[in-house]
């Protein structure tokens, strides 16, 4: 049966289903100008299971979730889940670690990025500016060889894992179980982490979303990559649908909002927006995809890229306990040493694992 998705006009459809789901998701209560954001919201789960105690953001979010069943359930009804792995698992996971950090130096993932120039950020441009920096200093290293290693096949119950660790998470957040008074799981009274849609719109979004991109191979990071390094257009089309889309349900529904200062969950120090995706943007590339990606990927039995999430959770505990992760009052003062040292970390990693002098 032909997959419809994987043509032009099937990814154009597929942007536009998440540039509108966010905007609506948005609508019925995820924080503004993060209708969906993987860094983000893996950041809300790091919180909730109490690896981080900034009490402002926990949560488990149903998206994340739903993107990894969908993409699983998707992928098991077309006879693509398959199981592999063993890639460079460690430098897969400090890959994750950086590129979260990076993140959250910016305040958001390249979906974010773009969400946030749909409801009027302008703060978002060097973000996505940083991005797509980041990405040409990787294609550099893929030009010469650049590479993980071979990932292997694995068994069939090793890749069902991931899924059902992300089952495991739903039943915790719909019972709302606490293992302890005033323990985990912890939910946010408060800030970016107490706003949130109704759980069941959430989960059905997260679903759709996981499994329209498994199918049609959605990846923000690949689109800017393909475009650089082959000329090809094909998945940066769904990029921009996703753009355009979200921009026109934003006017639609009143939540543009254009300028720099006074954004939700953003800050303005530009020399620290675009050198912390910049940090995103060449950690996305080293590891194959951008944290959407990575979910999906995870979902049809990639160990690797669940490897790679696992890293940014754990990214998300670092940067918040250790005061790295930005807020709306600008960077920290350890922001910018974390990015040198991310910056550093994967330049050594693109220079000795590449195939060609």
């Amino acid at each position: 049966m032909k997959n419809i998705f994987s043509s032009r006009s099937g990814i154009i459809i597929v942007g536009a289903a998440i540039g509108i789901g966010a905007a609506l998701l948005q609508y019925f209560g995820n924080p503004p100008n993060m209708g969906i954001c993987v860094a983000c919201f893996e950041r809300d789960m790091a919180g909730a299971l109490g690896f981080h105690r900034a009490e402002v953001v926990q949560y488990l979010r149903p998206e994340i979730i739903g993107f990894v069943l969908g993409a699983f359930i998707a992928a098991l009804a077309a006879g693509e889940f398959k199981p592999r792995g063993g890639s460079a698992p460690l430098i897969r996971f400090f890959l994750g670690v950086f590129a979260m950090i990076g993140a959250l130096i910016f305040l958001g993932c390249p979906w974010r990025a773009l969400l946030r120039l749909a409801g009027g950020d302008g703060n978002a441009i060097l973000g996505i500016a940083g991005l797509i920096f980041g990405i040409f200093i990787g294609i550099q290293f893929l030009k010469q060889g650049f590479s993980l290693g071979k990932a292997h096949v694995q068994k069939k119950s090793s890749g069902w894992i991931f899924p059902a660790l992300m089952a495991g998470l739903f039943l915790l957040l719909v019972f709302q179980v606490s293992f302890a008074p005033g323990g985990p799981i912890f939910f946010s009274q408060k800030g970016p982490g107490s706003q949130h849609a109704p759980i069941a719109i959430s989960i059905i979004a997260g679903l759709i979303i996981g499994a329209l991109a498994q199918r049609s191979r959605f990846c923000t990071m690949g689109a800017l990559r393909d475009v650089m390094l082959v000329r090809d257009f094909h998945l940066i089309s769904g990029v921009l649908s996703l753009l355009i889309f979200a921009f026109v349900m934003n006017i639609i529904l009143g939540q543009f909002k254009p300028g720099f200062v006074g954004q939700p969950v953003a800050h303005t120090d530009h020399v620290w927006n675009f050198l912390g995706m910049t940090l995103a943007g060449l950690a996305f590339v080293l590891a194959g995809g951008c944290p959407g990606r990575q979910l999906f990927l995870s979902g049809e039995g990639d160990m690797d890229a669940g490897i790679f999430v696992l890293g940014m959770i754990a990214g998300a505990a670092v940067a918040h306990n250790f005061f790295l992760a930005s807020s709306p009052k600008g960077v920290t003062a350890f922001g910018p040493a974390a990015v040198i040292i991310g910056l550093v970390f994967c330049l050594i990693t693109g220079f000795t694992l590449r195939e060609k002098n």
